[in-house]
């Protein structure tokens, strides 16, 4: 077997980030009530009625499966862009900070340090505020004991983290270690940073519509109650079979919705911000490891 088969076999067989455990008991029952459906047909029980296909439309069920999945993976896609904007502007912020700024005393690289660590933190109090979690030893290392301390009673750690940066940007420019424009660049920035805390937010706080999901539920159990009176004439002993194949597809197309309409937290379809909080925190590692070519701060116009 060539590596693409069997990587697609182990791919078929995977039962991490499947929906099967979300669905199975919703497939058993119907196979079971499939099943109790073809045991009354073999007892000459007048239950085999073609004419209820006609209830629900398999065209109108199936639209409403496809118009469910799509809006949420709008929903996870709009995430994966928000977060990939953070990336991008936190690595173009830290660029900006760490070769415009001028260094004029000793301890202005140290400043320039934290400031760069605060973007990093920046990502991951985002990651924990949609998350809902509290704050954490994570942020510990990322900021003075002082900031930490004040961070864990703030509604909004995003937020706070966001303004110390920018206390950071409007103090350098103050001390004539950056010009105007330059400041205006790196607030830009910044100014994107809160947008995406923005947009992540808006996802997170607007679920779809409740009286959509009841109805698409209500829908699906229905459909797979009648299915079995439609078909049980034409496939007898295979009607709890086939039904549990049906309800198999249908309630994974359900669940696959509600997997991926919160793209924040942990599971297995979610997406990977663990791992976009790392990447940023090497990046800014390894920014730190360069020596910028920094100009004295009298060669910076002032407007």
């Amino acid at each position: 077997m060539s590596a693409v088969s069997l990587k697609w076999v182990n791919t078929t067989l995977q039962l991490k980030g499947s929906v099967i455990k979300a669905i199975y008991k919703n497939v058993l029952w119907c196979g079971i009530f499939g099943f109790f459906v073809s045991i009354l047909h073999h007892l000459d029980k007048p239950v085999s009625q073609p004419i209820l296909g006609s209830v629900i439309p398999s065209i109108v069920l199936g639209l409403l499966l496809v118009f469910r999945t799509n809006t949420a993976y709008e929903r996870f896609w709009e995430g994966r862009k928000c977060w990939g904007s953070i990336v991008n502007n936190v690595r173009n912020l830290a660029r900006q900070i760490w070769v415009s700024v001028d260094e004029t005393s000793p301890e202005d690289k140290n400043h320039k340090i934290a400031a760069l660590n605060l973007l990093v933190a920046f990502a991951v109090a985002t990651k924990i505020h949609l998350r809902g979690e509290p704050i954490n030893d994570e942020l510990e290392e990322l900021m003075s004991s002082s900031k930490y301390v004040k961070l864990k009673i703030m509604n909004n750690p995003p937020i706070e983290v966001a303004f110390w940066i920018g206390d950071y940007l409007q103090q350098q420019y103050n001390h004539h270690c950056i010009n105007s424009y330059q400041l205006t660049s790196m607030q830009e920035l910044l100014n994107n940073l809160v947008d995406n805390l923005g947009a992540c937010e808006r996802i997170l706080k607007t679920p779809m519509p409740l009286a959509y999901a009841i109805h698409l539920k209500q829908l699906l159990i229905l459909y797979c109650f009648l299915l079995p009176f439609q078909i049980v004439n034409s496939l007898g002993w295979w009607t709890g079979m086939i039904t549990a194949l049906v309800g198999f597809t249908l309630f994974g197309i359900e669940a696959i919705g509600l997997e991926i309409e919160n793209p924040f937290g942990y599971d297995a379809n979610d997406l990977p911000l663990d791992a976009i909080c790392k990447t940023m925190k090497h990046n800014i590692d390894d920014l730190m490891s360069l020596t910028p070519n920094t100009r004295s701060p009298q060669n910076h116009p002032t407007y």
